[in-house]
């Protein structure tokens, strides 16, 4: 009888958890971090599970279906939005973005922090998918737009236990809860950004293909 309790009530406490934090794999709302990044690149690979359509006959007949902009936004460890900027995702396509590279190459602080939190928030491109651009929509991010089909994956140095050397290692971003008070935040501080940053904090869009860690 004891024991049949104790695994109610771990039953229900875990349903309660599941209550106050359903958080599915397809969240809109993904998070990563990148760190050592004074020692090296860390590289994030994005794609675009389909979950919204996609193209019958291919991306080479017909009109476009099933498109997402992947909004990206990187922090640095004091909370600053150093920039902000969207990638175009198509379904089953594959995109890779550079921590140094594209996100801190040009902070709108003119600071290169040696790590940073990213953050990335999935919406449709145009009316249903059917869009081909992702023009300043990391600044326009809304609640009716928000879309599941966001995949992504990154890779972080980490250092080992031989002094002086580091390894990387990937793995992929975390879903998490977007609240209706952190849309609006990275949402104004990246139209302040595009609006009033002359050109810094505006980080590269996307490249074609992934780029990931060395084979272990």
């Amino acid at each position: 009888m004891y024991l049949r309790n104790v695994i109610l009530a771990t039953l229900v406490l875990a349903m309660v958890a599941f209550a106050q934090n359903p958080i599915s794999a397809d969240s809109p709302f993904q998070v990563r971090y990148a760190a050592n990044l004074q020692f090296g690149e860390s590289y994030i690979d994005i794609s675009n599970s389909g979950a919204n359509g996609a193209p019958l006959n291919g991306p080479g007949f017909g009109g476009a279906a099933g498109n997402i902009c992947v909004n990206v936004y990187a922090f640095s460890p004091d909370e600053q939005l150093v920039s902000c900027c969207s990638c175009l995702v198509t379904p089953n396509g594959l995109v890779n973005l550079g921590v140094n590279r594209d996100l801190t190459s040009k902070t709108l602080t003119g600071v290169i922090p040696t790590s940073v939190v990213v953050k990335l928030v999935a919406t449709l491109a145009g009316t249903g998918g059917s869009g081909t651009s992702c023009n300043n929509t990391a600044a326009t991010v809304t609640t009716a737009t928000l879309a599941t089909g966001l995949l992504a994956w990154g890779t972080t140095i980490h250092a080992t236990p031989v002094a002086g050397t580091y390894a990387t290692v990937e793995t992929a971003f975390t879903p998490a809860t977007l609240s209706a008070g952190e849309l609006a935040s990275i949402g104004g501080r990246c139209t302040a950004i595009i609006g009033n940053g002359s050109g810094f904090g505006i980080c590269a869009s996307c490249r074609a293909g992934g780029l990931g860690a060395p084979k272990q």
